[in-house]
C-alpha cells in the first residue's frame, strides 16, 4: 500500500510541476507582450498634446510599472538559469 501511494504521489507531483512550468512560461510571455503593447500605446498617446492624452499617458503607468517589474524578474530568473 505504501509503495502504491508513493508511486501515485510522485506521478502527481511530476505532472503538476510540468504543468506549472508550462503555465509559468505562458504567463511570462503574455506579460511581456502586454508590456510591449502598453509601452507602444503610451508613446503614441504621449505624442498628442491634448489634456486627455496626458491623463491617459499617466494612467497607463498603473499597468506598465507592475509589468515592468515582472519583466525584470523574468529576465533575472532566465539569467540565473543560464549562469547559475
Amino acid at each position: 500500500m505504501i509503495s502504491t501511494v508513493t508511486t501515485a504521489t510522485v506521478s502527481t507531483v511530476t505532472t503538476a510541476t510540468a504543468t506549472v512550468g508550462v503555465l509559468g512560461v505562458s504567463f511570462g510571455f503574455i506579460a511581456v507582450m502586454a508590456l510591449c503593447m502598453l509601452l507602444v500605446q503610451k508613446e503614441i498617446i504621449a505624442s498628442n498634446q491634448q489634456d486627455w492624452a496626458k491623463l491617459t499617458s499617466r494612467a497607463l503607468n498603473v499597468a506598465i510599472v507592475p509589468l515592468l517589474i515582472a519583466f525584470v524578474m523574468i529576465a533575472l530568473a532566465k539569467l540565473q538559469a543560464v549562469f547559475g
